[in-house]
Parts: C-alpha cells; structure tokens; sequence
C-alpha cells in the first residue's frame, strides 16, 4: 500500500479458501466453520475483513513496541493493534482497515481549523499516553490515520519505552518538537501568527502535550475562522525504494509584497543530507525574512533579486560550515521562487531541482540543470531523452554546501494572472515526463489535489527517488 521511512504498509485479509476454519478477530474463535458468515460465539461478521499492518524493521525498538501492545491500551483517538508479532525479522503490527487514509498523503497547506483539531487531538492522545507510562520517540506523518469521517488517529507508534508509572512531567515534551514541525508545515503561506505559534512548539515553548493542547484551544477563536484561496500546494514523499527522504521543503510571507517558496534535495545520507536539506530551507527562509525587513528595505528589482542571491549565498555557507563541522560530504540542491506583488517571479537554483512556468496550459522549464549530462544536452552531445537514462545522469556540477560562496541562477519573469509555477525535486521530473506533468497540472485546478496527483505519478513511474514539490498560482 505505502512506502515510509522505516515502515511499510499493506492491505491485508484473512480469505483463506486454503484453511478448514476462520478466525474471529473480535473474540478469538479459531474453529469456525470456512464458510460461516458470523462468528460462532459472538456474532461477529466474518466476511469481507481487511487489515491494514504496518511492517518495521529497525530492532532497536522492537521491545518497546511489544510492551506498547502487552498493555491492551484501548482509547477513541488510537488505532490499538489486535496482533503484533515478528517475522523474518520484521516487527508486524495489524489493525482493522475501515477505509482509513494516510496523513503521509495529504498535501499541504491544510485549513487553520484543521490544523488546530489535529494538533488538539495528537496532543491529547499523546498526554493519555503518557499519563499510561508510554513514551515516544518522536511524531511522524505515518502515525497517523485518517477515518472517513475526516478524524485523525495515532497507530503504529514509535514507541521508545514504557515505564510503570506516568511518564515524568520534565519528560513530557520530546514529542512536541516534531509535533510543532508537522503542523507547521502544514500552515498555509498567509498564517504567519499561526505558523509562528507553532514554530516556538518546536523550540521547546510548552513543557507538556496538556501545555500545548490549553494554547490550541486559546487560539481557536483567532484562527479557525481565518481562510485563505486555494493558490498554494506542497508535498514530499520518500519514494518507493528509499527508506529515507533527504528532500525538503518550505514557505514563508516575508512581507505585504513578497512570499518566497523552497524546495530542496539533500545528499549525504543519513545524518548528512536530510540535515542539509532541512538547513538550506531553514535559512534561506531567515535570511531573506530579515533582509526583507531590515532598516534598508529592497526596492527596486535589482536589490529585490540581490536578497534572494544573499539568502542562497547564507544557505550555501551554513550548509557547508555544517559539513565542516561534522566532517562529511553533505550538501543539497536548492531552488527557490520569490514572488513580488504577484507580478514578478524571481526564480533560483543550484544543482537539478526544477522551477516550471505553466502558461495558458503550456510547461516551460525555467531554471537549467546544473548537472553532467544538461552540459552534454547543451553541448548537442545527448538528446533530452538519452539523457534521462543516461548512467551519469546524477553527477550534478554544482550544489549548495559543496563549495564557498556558490554560482546561482536567477530568472525574473514577469507573471500574469493563472500563471502557476511548480518547482520540484528530480523525484518528479526524472519519474513523470514533462507532457504528463503538464497534463496534471491542467486537469486539477487545486493545488493541493495537484500535488498529490503528482506525486502519485512519480510513484506509477518507478518511485527511485524521495519526490517534493511545491505549486503556486498567481491570484
């Protein structure tokens, strides 16, 4: 069903025309009659029963997770296995499948009021937890289910130890960090007081998940209320081969007259490029948010794409400072829009990742590989087409965090009223031909939807690589 990092999901059933008897998952009934319909003893149904079962394979927390399950813990907003087992050393978790999607599939951003609920509901989940002596490692995506009716669930938890007794109240707030990241990200562009709330989350500003779930409900009234249009979609995904995604992605209002939107593909591996990933988005956020707003405000054009050069110029320097520090390799590549009163567009980037114009239904790619095999397409020495298949065609001359004070690639384009621009990692457009990229993007008018699909069809094309993307339409 689904690839994420460290776990793989699958849709499971118990028909087995191979076995005398069937079981009842309710009550444990092993010798029930193959072709009863209910169960023997108490009545269940026995036909049509899915399972979704998560299956994990990093034994460090194996323990942890089966202790998790021994407590038979049973609350509205966690989705409690009915069987955990190992096999072939894999850790299965199994659940009942009632239609149940993925947060790991919804594109961002989602409305104010959702993100308040689903902070709402995972934090108090995670203080229930708690207070039952279950402690977590960390949040993620793939924790989390979504029910027909819209509801958000925990399952399959990454589970780090169980105590005897309520977790310590100076304990309570590892899983907040990575809870504020996720419904950060999740923030529409325009929430800036909402994504700032969220941001201090991450920083530590709430002791306990009780602490956050009060400051959600004050905030209620402020912020559910609020919407915005549906100009703006992004997502990324690991992919169906990895088991880590060094992609990452962000946004940020800068000011009344400018947003900038970042995507970015790390390399390095674990520990290397999704930290240089991550740091590359972070800062060139910061930075180009304080030059926006400094004493000496940017007026014309021309400083308008000085601070974006500045910005890049700080991601590349503390990326590689970074590298130097922990003695690797790490680096990234990045490319960035920054759109001024939705009227000019400045696009950059250094290594691979992507900014398209989509104009009156037709894609144009603005920004050039900075890569071995786009100098040979440059060169007349391979077509477009050999050169998606060529063995060499991850060899990139050029990436953020390699080198000091990096050559970057600024276009101005003057945009125009439904123009939208994608900007995308090579997940994408290494999976999805460019006709078919242009085909999603103007068969789903909602971004969001858009991103999805997108992704979807970097999946139906091999899925080799983690896959991010951003989309932004001119209002």
């Amino acid at each position: 069903m689904r690839l994420s990092e460290g776990r793989m999901f699958y849709l499971v059933n118990d028909r087995r025309p191979d076995q005398e008897f069937a079981h009842c998952w309710d009550c444990g009934k092993s010798d029930n009659p193959r072709e009863s319909a209910k169960c023997e003893q108490c009545g269940s149904d026995l036909r049509g029963r899915r399972f979704l079962m998560s299956a994990r394979w990093d034994e460090k927390r194996f323990k942890a997770y089966e202790a998790f399950f021994a407590l038979k813990l049973r609350h509205p907003g966690l989705a409690s296995p009915i069987e955990v087992l190992r096999k072939d050393g894999q850790l299965l978790s199994i659940i009942p499948y009632n239609g149940e999607g993925l947060m790991l599939d919804e594109a961002a951003p989602l409305s104010n009021a959702r993100v308040l609920d689903v902070g709402q509901r995972i934090a108090g989940m995670v203080a229930w937890l708690q207070r039952h002596g279950v402690k977590l490692a960390k949040l993620t995506r793939a924790n989390m289910l979504i029910s027909p009716d819209n509801t958000v669930r925990l399952f399959d938890l990454e589970v780090s130890d169980v105590l005897p007794g309520p977790v310590p109240e100076a304990e309570r707030a590892t899983e907040l960090k990575s809870l504020g990241f996720i419904l950060r990200r999740y923030c529409n562009v325009e929430a800036e007081d909402l994504t700032a709330f969220l941001a201090s989350t991450e920083e530590g500003a709430y002791p306990t998940p009780a602490a956050f779930g009060r400051a959600v409900e004050q905030r209620f009234p402020a912020f559910e209320g609020v919407t915005y249009k549906p100009l703006t979609g992004a997502m990324s995904d690991v992919g169906l081969v990895r088991q880590l995604n060094e992609d990452n992605w962000g946004w940020r209002k800068l000011s009344n007259r400018a947003r900038l939107y970042v995507v970015a593909d790390g390399m390095g591996g674990h520990d290397g490029g999704e930290v240089a990933s991550d740091v590359a988005v972070r800062t060139i956020c910061k930075v180009a948010f304080e030059r926006e707003n400094s004493e000496n405000p940017h007026e014309d054009l021309d400083a308008v794409e000085n601070l974006l050069d500045e910005a890049f110029q700080s991601a590349n320097n503390t990326v590689k400072s970074q590298a130097e520090e922990k003695g690797n390799d790490m680096g990234t590549t990045l490319v960035a829009l920054l759109m001024l009163e939705n009227r000019v567009a400045f696009l950059a980037n250094v290594g691979d990742s992507r900014a398209y114009l989509i104009r009156d239904g037709q894609l144009h790619q603005v920004s050039k590989d900075h890569s071995l095999v786009a100098k040979m397409v440059e060169r007349g020495k391979l077509t477009k087409e050999e050169a998606r298949v060529h063995p060499h065609s991850n060899i990139l001359l050029r990436t953020v965090g390699t080198e000091r004070d990096v050559e970057i690639d600024i276009f101005r384009v003057d945009v125009e009223r439904g123009d939208r621009i994608l900007m995308c990692s090579d997940g994408l457009w290494g999976e999805v031909e460019d006709r078919d990229i242009e085909g999603i993007l103007n068969t789903y008018g909602d971004p969001r939807i858009a991103s999805r699909e997108l992704v979807r069809a970097a999946h139906q094309g091999g899925g080799k690589d983690n896959v991010t993307l951003a989309i932004v339409e001119v209002s």
